[in-house]
């Protein structure tokens, strides 16, 4: 099965990294947070993936092209230009690079990889957003309920102390709390071909009129995970899971070294 990553957008809200590189390529712990993601998808068993590349999509070509190189020892003849590689890396992946355009939505970005996918079930994420989801729960809650998506929800804390009050008197106080029902978009998903048709064209928001039209019919499908999510908006999120990763702390590390 394969794994599509959205990598396409400016990341504007991240400008201050985003200048020189795309955001699925600011790194978390001296690793994109892109590394990060396939990381999760690997560990379930996951190894083919599809990046939707974009804006300065070839940096995370080149990326990908050194990878197999960086990743291994090597034995470098100066005088013949031989490379003879060593044994050492572990990821066994298969990366397609496929270039979605400079202003494609993200409906759109999905749309163009149609022939990429052809007719079976994939996953289906950004490149901007870490959880310790199991992936292999999150497909088999699809493959039971037989709905064209499923969408992983989250239910993020708030980044506000919350109050409760008996008039003016505080009853009860809880940092960051869950606001309300609080669910929101957690942006791990498990899609059927038949999504495609919900997609018009380039300008499609996958976020918007798709999901918006599959509720409504009722072939949208919410796998709540109720642990740990992070996406990755602005530096603070980068300086909280750097932080995490140097602590040894982070949950979305589910692989072994």
């Amino acid at each position: 099965m394969k794994v599509v990553t959205l990598a396409g957008g400016y990341g504007t809200r991240l400008s201050e990294e985003t200048v020189h590189k795309p955001k699925p390529m600011v790194e978390i712990g001296g690793l994109p947070i892109l590394w990060h993601i396939l990381k999760i998808y690997a560990s379930a068993g996951f190894a083919e993936f599809i990046i939707a590349l974009g804006y300065k999509g070839e940096v995370i070509k080149d990326y990908f092209l050194n990878y197999y190189y960086q990743r291994h020892d090597l034995s470098i003849d100066l005088k013949k230009g031989d490379v003879k590689v060593h044994e050492g890396g572990r990821d066994r992946w298969v990366v397609h690079c496929v270039d979605t355009g400079l202003n494609t939505g993200t409906g759109g970005r999905i749309k163009r990889l149609q022939p990429w996918l052809g007719n079976e079930t994939f996953l289906m994420t950004y490149g901007d957003g870490v959880s310790n989801v199991d992936i292999k729960e999150l497909l088999a809650f699809h493959r039971k309920h037989g709905k064209l998506a499923t969408i992983m929800a989250v239910h993020p804390p708030s980044r506000f102390g919350g109050l409760e009050f008996d008039v003016d008197r505080v009853t009860r106080f809880v940092e960051k709390p869950q606001i309300g029902q609080g669910w929101i978009n957690g942006g791990y998903f498990v899609l059927e071909p038949g999504v495609f048709d919900y997609i018009d064209g380039d300008e499609t928001m996958f976020e918007q009129e798709p999901l918006e039209r599959l509720a409504e019919d009722n072939q949208l499908m919410a796998f709540k995970h109720p642990d740990f999510w992070q996406c990755m908006d602005t530096l603070r999120d980068v300086r909280l899971l750097e932080d995490l990763w140097k602590k040894g702390e982070a949950p979305w590390k589910v692989w072994k070294d």
